[in-house]
């Protein structure tokens, strides 16, 4: 674990980093991206870790990819690329940088490791865990294959490398029909995400089978909650994650993954809308569409709480936290990541 003392120590021998009203005017503009939920004194103390990790990283020859589910400072401040994971695994093939800093959770440093062996991977606080991708095993995938020989199974990336590597192929929430409907045969084992698996099913032409994994964020959300909101405000648009159980997908306006989310609403633009997901993903867009207003029904990922401008900026000047993967199992994990960036990349040009 992190010793937060010793982090403090060593960045303020090294860095100033007390509060300043003049460096957070400097830089208003990065400021004004976020100026509708961040207040100027909370930007003044951001703004000077925001400086030195930009300049840093260009010192260490660094890139910085941050999941949708960062906090605003993070993910305006200092991300080079955001988006969901998927969006987030084809940057990683695609980043010239010696150094990827990962802002997000551990599955997600692995799979950007698994795509760029030669590269160093950072993860600013190595127990960012997943409940996910904490709920299932390669020796689970290898019950599931017992169970429906032949099957192929789909694993979601919200999963350890292990479990990539003893998987078919993996997939997303914005693409998992697309690979369910690529897979041969007539049924298709899909891990870890039950209701994701129940979800997809609703839509599939395939038997789906699963493992009950869920998400702590998404599981906690109930229709009677989502009808609540409605009966209270009948205009609301209620956005939802397709990890949420299928009762409240089936309350839901519009269903898909945290960039399909967010591109519905850049869309649509509704007066109001429920975002049915991890809270910080309405913080990020809030400031980009001021006519809309955010409903927060909040429930928050502990684990990608863990990823602050602290750790980053100590991860980066001391490179430490650094994600490594055996070299047989990223082998393996890779074909299974690239052929759901194959399949993706091959319907997107059909």
């Amino acid at each position: 674990m992190l010793d937060a003392t010793k982090i403090g120590s060593v960045l303020a021998d090294h860095y100033d980093l007390s509060p300043s009203v003049d460096l957070a005017e400097e830089m208003r503009d990065v400021y004004a991206r976020m100026s509708r939920v961040v207040t100027p004194a909370d930007w003044a103390i951001h703004a000077p870790y925001v400086a030195a990790i930009n300049k840093l990283k260009k010192d260490r020859d660094a890139v910085i990819l941050a999941h949708n589910y960062m906090t605003p400072e993070l993910y305006h401040g200092i991300a080079d690329f955001v988006g969901d994971s998927l969006q987030l695994a084809i940057r990683a093939t695609e980043v010239d940088q010696d150094v990827i800093v990962q802002c997000g959770v551990h599955f997600m440093a692995e799979t950007s490791k698994i795509l760029n062996p030669s590269k160093t991977v950072l993860i600013p606080d190595m127990n960012a865990g997943c409940s996910l991708a904490e709920s299932i095993t390669a020796e689970g995938i290898e019950q599931m294959r017992a169970r429906y020989p032949g099957a192929a199974v789909v694993s979601y990336v919200n999963t350890t490398a292990e479990v990539k590597a003893a998987s078919d192929v993996c997939c997303t929430s914005s693409n998992a029909l697309q690979i369910v409907e690529a897979m041969e045969g007539d049924t298709v084992i899909m891990t870890p995400d039950q209701y994701l698996a129940q979800n997809v099913a609703k839509q599939s032409s395939k038997k789906i089978v699963y493992w009950a994994g869920s998400c702590i964020v998404h599981e906690l959300y109930t229709a009677a909650e989502m009808r609540a909101y409605r009966e209270n405000d009948p205009d609301i648009a209620i956005v939802a994650h397709p990890e949420c159980t299928p009762d409240v997908v089936a309350e839901a306006d519009f269903t898909g993954s945290t960039s399909g989310m967010i591109d519905w609403v850049r869309r649509n633009k509704p007066e109001k809308t429920l975002l049915v997901t991890e809270c910080s993903m309405a913080s990020n867009i809030a400031d980009e569409l001021p006519g809309v207003e955010f409903v927060k029904s909040c429930n928050m990922c502990p684990f990608m709480k863990k990823i602050t401008l602290e750790k980053v900026l100590y991860s980066l000047h001391t490179m430490t936290e650094e994600v490594t993967v055996e070299a047989d199992v990223a082998q393996k994990a890779r074909a299974s990541v690239q052929r759901m960036i194959d399949i993706t990349n091959a319907a997107g040009k059909a």
